[in-house]
């Protein structure tokens, strides 16, 4: 769901940080410093190698990614994200494993799921059909719950910086057998889950029914190839069209906020099948959504766990990048304005923030450009050493926080739809 351009955050002072011996930027409070024996610190090469070369899954410990070309192909800028989540985790057990579609790779989905399996691929995805503007997204969106549903673990989008310790939020939730969490996410509005972040164990309910609608959606009129129009379907009947008052200007035309809603909600098609399972009371099938997701879903606060770049920037994705882009004042020179806001995005994300989440789908059509738009068309710029991105770019390698993020509490909400999953009261 796009956010409003505005969010109130509440801010707090804190002591200017200091520079350590064993680091070259200041260690905001409330991290520290990975001890080495945890962190994989061989060449970039090296890592790489490892990531195309996954090993057989033998456990729920696996990080999912998905980029359909494969992993050589992806953008500097989002092969440095995936080397930090394999740098800071891969000691700690966990698998990063970067699917692709190429014939012959050894990441290929089909040598982790039954690709021509019509119960858990539409065909669209098996014969390679999919269309429209943005193919390629919900191809990716089609292989998170499949992944999920038969391995465990965590599925993330390739854009999404890693920033609070994950590890061990897993091992006090989802990990725990005596823990009550079974679903680890962010909380979008209490009526969502972020789905560039999700993580479970095997065969977990709530995404088994997301995963049939989903397929259901796909597979109505004898099998769609695009989203478009999903959004209107029985299926999602009572489910809140996405977005707000946006508006899209694109060759001299005005797109009204209404079709912009249809559009966002078209696209994030997945977003809409979460909403619906976690709204669904199906009597007859033991289902009680609300219930489920009150009392088993960790959902952080996903504006001030993953989007808080965008709140300090007001969502101007040129100002962030500018910002970002900035050098950190030298010994001596007295800090600007604007590397003081800089420096406070840099530790309001370090202290405050689980991820950060680099958009590049439809709200570029809105917002004309993001943070992550721009490090993509500027090769490099995300990792010039001493500039506040760089600052960023290190603590994601090499630092982790002291505490865990809370959850927002799902209240108990009511149902959206009571009746069957997939049609009828």
């Amino acid at each position: 769901m796009l956010p409003p351009l505005t969010s109130p955050i509440t801010t707090t002072t804190q002591p200017q940080p200091k520079m350590s011996d064993s680091t070259p930027y200041p260690l905001p409070q409330g991290l520290h410093l990975i001890p080495q024996e945890l962190l994989d610190t061989r060449p970039d090469a090296s890592i790489d190698h490892t990531i195309q070369n996954p090993p057989p899954v033998t456990s729920s410990k696996n990080i999912w990614f998905f980029w359909d070309t494969g992993y050589a192909s992806m953008h500097n800028y989002t092969k440095r994200n995936i080397r930090s989540w394999h740098r800071r985790l891969s000691k700690q057990n966990w698998t990063i494993r970067v699917l692709d579609r190429v014939p012959g790779s050894p990441s290929n989905v089909s040598n982790f799921l039954p690709v021509t399996d019509p119960t858990v691929f539409p065909r669209a995805f098996t014969e390679g059909t999919i269309s429209g503007r943005y193919a390629v997204q919900h191809a990716s969106d089609l292989v998170r719950f499949p992944l999920l549903l038969r391995y465990g673990g965590v599925y993330a989008d390739v854009g999404l910086l890693q920033i609070g310790d994950l590890d061990r939020l897993w091992r006090s939730t989802v990990g725990d057998p005596g823990s009550p969490f079974e679903v680890l996410s962010y909380n979008m509005n209490n009526d969502c889950l972020a789905n560039y972040f999700l993580a479970s164990l095997p065969e977990n309910p709530l995404f088994e029914r997301c995963h049939r609608l989903l397929l259901a959606l796909w597979g109505e009129g004898g099998g769609k190839t695009g989203t478009e129009g999903m959004s209107d379907s029985e299926l999602l009947k009572g489910v809140p069209l996405m977005g707000g008052s946006f508006t899209i200007e694109e060759e001299g035309k005005v797109i009204p906020a209404e079709e912009v809603q249809k559009l966002l909600s078209d696209y994030i098609i997945q977003g809409q099948a979460i909403t619906m399972v976690m709204g669904l009371v199906d009597e007859e099938d033991g289902w009680d959504g609300p219930k489920y997701v009150a009392e088993r879903v960790y959902g952080i606060d996903y504006m001030e766990g993953s989007q808080l770049i965008n709140v300090f920037t007001g969502w101007d994705g040129r100002k962030a990048f500018e910002l970002m882009s900035l050098a950190l004042p030298k010994d001596g020179e007295v800090e600007s304005a604007e590397q003081k806001q800089a420096r406070e995005i840099v530790e309001g994300c370090l202290q405050r923030s689980f991820g950060f989440k680099l958009a590049h789908g439809l709200i570029i059509r809105v917002f004309k450009c993001t943070l992550g738009s721009l490090w993509r068309e500027n090769e490099g710029s995300d990792d010039v050493p001493g500039t506040y991105a760089h600052w960023l770019r290190y603590a994601t390698n090499y630092w982790n926080q002291d505490e865990l993020p809370a959850a927002l509490e799902f209240p108990v909400r009511e149902p959206l739809k009571r009746g069957r999953l997939l049609g009828g009261k």
